[in-house]
């Protein structure tokens, strides 16, 4: 009975911060549902019309809608792989004993806390810039012209800068994962003899599996939202080039003054991000139970 009460007590507590949690979450997608059904400009508001699934089939018919689409799926898929494969290298490299490891390690992780704006234009105006950049600089000293990086290679632009954001991230996690392995394991590799590509393979990489598929579902979820370091530096350019799923629904919205079709591409975008998460749990959970 005791233990009833407090069980009831205990909800009656957290019933406000759920409530809250939940309008939080449910108002704006009840509001972007609503306007995806319109034929609504905010040029005239005034003249907002039922239309039902309209725009979802104008988004979806938009001919840079595939572009878009695609342009999410490579990037995400890029960053993952330089992220992951660069994490494991950075994260074996973190684990060594050197002079200066917590500082070194600190500097590693650092650039995760810089927001993407900030990131975006260090990279497009300190780094990227083909006549006062850093790369620039270097090229120049080598005799070679100047790299125009967000114009010859904007979505390669856009991954490095991204990737650059994610990998400590992924150093991070993949670090912890790799101080856990037990002392007994890596003692026992040196003295059956096992190469360091053999310790690697055998050892190391099924311990931090785990950490990998975390790390994989983790960035997928915010790469697919990727919207302020395209913004800052291609704007979805040159031509659709960089153009993603949220950058096209910023386009709908305030370029083209179109609520309603940017709303029905707002929800298309939650039901893709929903797929690709509930495919990567999935995933995670079989890797988990092995």
């Amino acid at each position: 009975m005791a233990t009833q009460q407090v069980t009831t007590a205990g909800r009656i507590l957290v019933a406000p911060s759920v409530i809250l949690l939940f309008a939080w979450m449910i108002v704006p997608l009840a509001m972007t549902l609503y306007f995806s059904t319109l034929r609504y400009s905010l040029l005239d508001p005034d003249s907002s019309a039922f239309i039902g699934f309209q725009n979802y089939t104008s988004f979806l018919t938009d001919p840079d809608f595939i572009t878009a689409l695609l342009n999410t799926l490579i990037l995400v898929a890029s960053v993952l792989v330089i992220s992951v494969c660069g994490g494991i290298l950075v994260a074996l490299l973190m684990d060594q004993p050197v002079f200066g490891q917590n500082v070194l390690r600190l500097m590693v992780i650092a650039p995760f806390f810089v927001m993407p704006t900030v990131s975006a234009l260090v990279w497009k105006n300190l780094l990227m810039n083909p006549d006062s950049g850093l790369f620039a600089w270097i090229a120049r000293s080598l005799g070679f012209s100047p790299v125009v990086w967000f114009t010859n290679y904007p979505m390669l632009s856009v991954i490095l800068v991204v990737s650059w954001e994610w990998l400590p991230f992924a150093s991070l996690i993949l670090l912890t994962a790799l101080q856990s392995l037990d002392e007994e394991q890596k003692e026992a590799a040196q003295l059956d003899g096992a190469g360091p590509l053999s310790y690697f393979g055998y050892i190391v990489l099924p311990h931090i599996a785990r950490a990998i598929t975390v790390v994989i579902l983790i960035e997928t979820i915010f790469l697919l939202s990727v919207f302020a370091e395209i913004y800052v530096t291609t704007s979805g350019g040159p031509g659709v080039a960089t153009t993603n799923i949220p950058f096209l629904v910023y386009k709908q919205a305030l370029l083209n003054f179109d609520v309603g079709s940017a709303s029905a591409g707002g929800v298309i975008a939650v039901v893709l991000a929903n797929i690709v998460a509930v495919f990567l749990m999935r995933i995670v959970g079989r890797n988990l139970e092995g």
